[in-house]
Parts: C-alpha cells; structure tokens; sequence
C-alpha cells in the first residue's frame, strides 16, 4: 500500500495573472487569446462562475461574461513558476511525476524528511508552495493515483481532501461516475444509456461486460470500481515527442508567410529540445485547411536532430511539397521518434507505518 499526494495549482495561469497584477485580482480573468478563432487556456475562479472553462472558444467566453479580462500567456514565467513548485516536491520525495505545469502526483511512502505521515507532508506543501510563489494549491492524499486525483479536485480551491483505507471501498461507491478521472462526456452518457450513475453500480458489472462496453477502459474501470489502480508515480517519463501549433486569425495561403510561420514553430520546438535534452529523428508538418480537412507529411533522417539547423533545412524543403489550393487554417510542427535509452527501476518493498 502507498502514500500517494496528488498536488493540482489552482487557475494556475490566470492565479499567476492575478499575483503580479493587483489590478486583475478579484476580477474575471481568462489567460488566451480573444481573437475570432482564439481560445481560453486557462479561466480565473471569478470567471468560472459565468461557466468559463478551459479549452472554450474566446468568443463564447466573451458573449458569457461581457466583463471577461483577457491576458496573452506568458509561458515562460508559468515555466518558472513551475520549477519553483517542483523544487518544494523533490525536498520530500524523487518520486515525482508531473502531469502538467500546475500538477504532479508523488510518492512519499518512503520520503526524505522520513516523516510517515502523507497528510502532514501534503499540508506543507501547500504551505511552502504558498509563502515561495503567491499561489494556492489543492491536495489530494489516498493509496494510489486515481484516488489522490479525485481527492484533490475535491474541495478546490485551496482544497485539502483524505481518502484514507479503511474508507477507500464506501468512497468509491458513492462516487458520481462522471467523477471518475478519465471519464469523458461521451464515456459519461454511454454510462447512463447503461444504467450505470455511481460506482456502486459500476461495481456491479463484470469485466467482461465493462470491456465490451468500454473497451480497453473497461478494465481500468473495473478495478477503479474496486478503488484499484496499480499505476506506479513515474519520475522518469519519457519525452515521445514535442510540438507546437498555430490556429490563425485569418486563413493563410501565401507560401512564404505560411513559412515563416513554419520557421517560428521550428525554433519553439528546438528550444524546448534543448531544455528537455530531447533528439528525435522525425519531423512532422501538420496543415489544418479552412475546410477543416487536415494533412500531416513526415520525414525520418538517418541520425538524430539535436540542433534546429539539422533539421530546418528538410523542413523547409518539405513545406515547399505541401498544397497550398486550399487557403489553411491551422499550422503546427512537431519532432518525434526519439532514440530509446534503457532505463533501469529499483523496486522496493515499502511497508505502510501510518497514514
């Protein structure tokens, strides 16, 4: 049995906004960007209550809430902002595994400050994490990392939230099954078509059942059912790719410009090769047309790419291959195929002392 603690920084962009300009706190913020075709990354809490959320187009947040404050991204202060957090984390535990910029789950069954108590270690965090940046963070602390995750959408924001053993199996019954992590919309209405509204009665059906309705999830299902999750906190995650992409405020149909886009995707992902000491041997153009159709046209070199110059000029040449007939709406850029690297586990049997 582990002690796992899920941390989840709360509006983490929109937080960060608000931190460093007074004059937004308090105020309905949403961190994107409020062109036609733009999109909210993040919304503040003041802006969630008009039904803002992430990923929602900037035109439906605005028509929501006409006061609605938009901020252009500034992705390298969340970056810094985020190694901050990461570095109260690795004071605990190496078992670190972060999912995002604002969230990471941990493993302190066994921890550095030799403290056997997940609870209390959680509460530091978010104390430490509040006195070094400003910013509020909820916590989630149960056996494994589906629960932890649960626990800390719990009571967000600010939220702390326990789901200690001996309460694992009656949680879970009760809980709405569009709580589950994972569970999506459509999972969610297939759910009810079946009957299926908690996980007492999730519970209820077999794995075979859950498999034939779900798929490859139905078997994770089954065992969330059961507050099961063997997932181990991987620290050490494997990067498979990096890429980045443009929506445009207008469709582009002019070669050059749609180059020089092309250009400035190239060097974002270089740069976060560089940082991530990643070196991939694929490279992929990605073109979205105004008609929604989309292409991708990919090129594997004989060696790995660790600079931008190795492999911009194949790139360049590639894009001059792609049809522009069509003007185009979307544009994105990724490398792939990384070496793989053998990496070695050390497994250690860990004794539960006290949650």
């Amino acid at each position: 049995m582990r002690k796992i603690i899920h941390i989840d920084m709360d509006a983490f962009y929109a937080s960060v906004e608000q931190r460093d300009n007074e004059a937004l706190r308090g105020k309905p913020v949403a961190v994107g960007f409020p062109e036609a075709r733009g999109v909210v990354a993040t919304a503040s809490y003041e802006a969630r209550k008009f039904g803002i959320h992430s990923a929602m187009p900037s035109l439906t947040a605005k028509n929501k809430c006409p006061g609605l404050i938009f901020v252009l991204p500034r992705f390298d202060v969340y970056h810094a902002v985020s190694e901050q957090i990461r570095e109260i984390f690795l004071e605990y535990t190496d078992l670190v595994e972060p999912l995002s910029l604002d969230e990471a789950f941990l493993d302190v069954t066994v921890n550095h400050k030799k403290n056997p108590s997940a609870v209390l270690i959680a509460k530091e965090i978010q104390r430490k994490i509040f006195e070094k940046t400003g910013l509020t963070a909820s916590a989630g602390v149960s056996v494994n990392k589906f629960l932890a995750k649960i626990a800390s959408d719990y009571k967000k924001p600010n939220g702390f939230f326990v789901i200690p053993p001996e309460k694992v199996e009656s949680f879970v019954e009760q809980l709405p099954i569009g709580q589950f992590f994972g569970v999506g919309k459509v999972t969610v209405q297939k759910m009810y078509e079946n009957r299926i509204f908690t996980g007492r009665d999730l519970k209820q059906r077999s794995e075979g059942e859950l498999i034939r309705l779900f798929g490859k999830q139905g078997q994770s299902l089954y065992l969330n059912a059961r507050g099961i999750d063997t997932r181990e906190v991987e620290p050490n995650h494997i990067t498979k790719s990096i890429s980045s992409e443009t929506t445009f405020l207008q469709d582009k149909s002019d070669r050059i410009l749609l180059t020089v886009e092309l250009y400035h995707l190239a060097k974002e992902v270089a740069e976060r090769m560089k940082e991530e000491n990643f070196h991939g041997r694929t490279f992929t153009i990605k073109v979205k047309y105004a008609d929604f159709q989309t292409i991708t046209r990919s090129k594997t070199l004989p060696q790995k790419m660790p600079s931008f110059q190795q492999f911009w000029v194949s790139a360049r040449e590639m894009m001059k291959q792609i049809d522009l007939a069509k003007p185009v709406r979307l544009l994105g850029f990724g490398i792939s195929h990384a070496s793989e690297e053998t990496q070695t586990k050390k497994y250690t049997q860990l004794e539960l002392e006290l949650f």
